[in-house]
């Protein structure tokens, strides 16, 4: 057993202990309290004069699939030879020894969900993980988390330089349609098939993940920028009855109260970066603050590599110095991405049952000198700052 004695402790959910302490066993959080009885056995960490926190939760980044520093030969996010390829799967393409997991444990990001790029309509099927280990099996959270679509500029670019369908934003449109309308053909026989085995259809690959966003087993999670790809994102989204959440949202501020109405849940980001192209000139850290105004659940996200994954609680404090509160700001990098993502029940707080993904700050994460001092994933260190007796 481990105890982590004397923190600040934000459990994010349950308020903040000011001097308080954390039992962990086997990998979960046995109790958490300002007035536990420490067994004698424990392994003490002392974390007085520090603060305390869950593990940062990123819900989009491309980690492990895009790799730094290596160009083409890790580029292994967009499958652009066809607009939909729902049957594509991040998972096998995640490299866990990337530096950028060893980036994520240092700067106390503990969960990610990672995804193919945004060059295709249909670009694939995601994966959440842990950000520590040897292999993908040891370190995934849920094999299949949605699929990602994609509206606006880029897939509109990437095949329009091949000159083939979609080469617009009508064309996107119509090609998601099309495919989703495939699905539920597919399905309609798959039943049938139930009753007369001559009417199944042959397996489909692409089929078979498009009739689980059908039947609302996982989301479709739609990069849109633009207000207009936002709400064509919403608009498909009710017509064929399908989970959704909104990636990106750069101008979720102009209609903030529709998807607040929608109760669709924004991943907003990355904002702190430059407005390469033209979908992004609206972008601004007033997107957050006007979602969270409007009601709309919001998470921070990196988008990693486009920023460095260890930034992420920078992103965040500027986001407070911008209007948005410390408040909202935490549960944006915690419970609200686990939300997001489906794996609330797991990770996103400090309660008791849940993962031990823990962080120990030198000071307030959101000051910008602050370093982590550990970081634990299922109660295992898996990060310790050099020279650092904790």
């Amino acid at each position: 057993m481990i105890a982590i004695i004397n923190g600040k402790i934000n459990t994010i959910t349950q308020g903040i202990l000011e001097k308080g302490s954390i039992l962990i066993e086997n990998g979960k959080i046995k109790a958490i309290g300002e007035t536990l009885e420490i067994p004698n056995d424990a392994r003490i960490i002392d974390a007085t004069n520090k603060w305390v926190t869950p593990g940062i939760i990123d819900a989009h980044t491309h980690l492990g699939v895009y790799e730094e520093t290596i160009g083409w030969a890790g580029a292994d996010g967009n499958e652009m030879t066809d607009p939909a390829t729902p049957h594509v799967r991040a998972m096998d393409a995640i490299n866990p020894h990337d530096q950028g997991f060893k980036d994520a444990v240092r700067g106390g990001v503990t969960t990610v969900q990672i995804m193919p790029g945004s060059a295709n309509v249909i670009g694939g099927e995601m994966s959440i993980v842990k950000t520590y280990g040897r292999v993908v099996e040891e370190m995934i959270v849920k094999e299949l988390s949605g699929v990602k679509i994609a509206f606006g500029e880029n897939p509109k670019r990437v095949y329009g330089e091949k000159k083939q369908m979609p080469s617009t934003r009508m064309g996107t449109a119509a090609v998601l349609r099309e495919n989703l309308v495939k699905a539920q053909n597919y399905l309609r026989k798959k039943e049938e098939g139930k009753a007369d085995p001559a009417k199944a259809p042959e397996t489909d690959l692409r089929m078979e993940t498009l009739i689980k966003v059908l039947k609302r087993e996982i989301p479709v999670r739609a990069h849109a920028h633009r207000a207009d790809d936002i709400m064509t994102a919403i608009r498909i989204a009710e017509e064929f009855q399908l989970d959704l959440t909104l990636e990106h949202c750069t101008e979720g501020h102009l209609i903030a109260d529709i998807i607040a109405e929608k109760g669709i849940p924004a991943a907003v980001g990355p904002t702190m970066t430059n407005r390469s192209k033209i979908e992004l000139g609206e972008r601004g850290w007033h997107t957050l603050v006007a979602l969270d105004q409007a009601g709309v659940p919001i998470s921070i996200i990196t988008d990693h590599p486009v920023i460095p994954i260890e930034y992420i609680t920078i992103a965040a404090a500027v986001a407070v110095r911008e209007g948005l509160s410390e408040e909202t700001a935490w549960k944006a990098l915690t419970i609200n991405p686990a939300k997001h993502m489906g794996i609330e029940d797991r990770v996103g707080s400090l309660e008791a049952g849940k993962d031990a993904d823990i962080v120990i700050w030198s000071g307030n994460p959101f000051d910008y000198i602050t370093k982590v001092e550990m970081t634990m994933i299922d109660g295992k260190i898996v990060y310790q700052r050099d020279n650092i007796n904790i």
